[in-house]
């Protein structure tokens, strides 16, 4: 079978940076902890499991040792507990998180009402909410009725979110005629790139796949982005995934990945595909 990988795909310069950063502290630390799956890819998380890092969900759940704070990172009343508790912190946040942190903080102090364009649930929207309090979250136009009624709105959007839907969510706000809006484009350029080259890939083959964590969020935004194009699209999170009706009749394949999708899982994904006779 043909084979075509996207320009762009795979591990973000901040997933990097994570990793790297659990592997050396790892390599130094008896006893660390995860606040929260460090990225959400279950292979790299098992892996790091295995090298003696232990995931938890709750600060309650440590007592002692060194904390790695996860690429998401964590609201500040999370990481104030964890300095009560004499903990170690290993600040592994992505530094384009950190800055919707920061800016979410400064609109609520110069009284704009902070909203996030973003998923209320995932763990990078959550630690922004931690950082400014009373904020609104929307993922969709159907949660505008969350929003205020009337006053100055400071809008910023989830890292990983597209620069389509964060458009026509602006325009949808746009519309219900506030007095001001200050909106700060905190869309991540990496999840940019790697959209644009998912969707111009996807046009060309018979069949897409997009390889990441089932809970990754840019891995699914690239899967939806991909769907709209091409029908054959399939989210996956390894080779172990496939089933042959997916490539039933497919002659040429496309493969992207999300951005903590390690490249050891694409190029085994590859390689099968292309070792594959029908």
């Amino acid at each position: 079978m043909e084979v075509l990988v996207a320009e762009k795909c795979g591990f973000c310069h901040g997933v990097r940076n994570a990793i790297s950063m659990a592997e050396q502290t790892l390599a130094k630390e008896p006893m660390v902890y995860s606040l929260g799956p460090i990225i959400h890819n279950r292979d790299v998380v098992l892996r790091l499991a295995r090298a003696g890092l232990r995931t938890v969900e709750s600060v309650d759940e440590i007592d002692s040792g060194t904390v790695l704070i996860r690429s998401h990172g964590a609201a500040p009343a999370e990481i104030a507990r964890l300095r009560e508790k004499g903990l170690t912190i290993v600040d592994a946040t992505c530094v384009l998180v950190k800055r919707v942190q920061h800016i979410a903080e400064e609109l609520q102090q110069q009284g704009y009402k902070v909203v996030i364009i973003g998923d209320e649930n995932h763990p990078e929207v959550k630690a922004v909410v931690g950082c400014a309090g009373d904020v609104v979250v929307v993922a969709g136009v159907q949660d505008l009725g969350r929003l205020p009624k009337a006053g100055k709105l400071g809008i910023v959007c989830q890292t990983t979110d597209s620069p389509e839907h964060f458009g026509e969510m602006l325009a949808a706000i746009v519309k219900r005629g506030f007095d001001e809006l200050r909106v700060i484009n905190t869309l991540c350029r990496e999840a940019m790139r790697r959209q644009e080259s998912a969707v111009e890939l996807c046009k060309k083959v018979d069949v897409m796949f997009v390889l990441g964590g089932l809970e990754s969020a840019n891995t699914r935004k690239l899967a939806v982005l991909c769907g709209h194009f091409n029908p054959h699209t399939h989210h996956l999170e390894n080779w172990a995934g496939v089933e042959p009706h997916m490539l039933a009749g497919k002659g040429i394949a496309g493969v992207t990945a999300g951005a903590s999708t390690p490249d050891w899982i694409i190029e085994d994904f590859v390689q099968h595909l292309r070792d594959f006779a029908g």
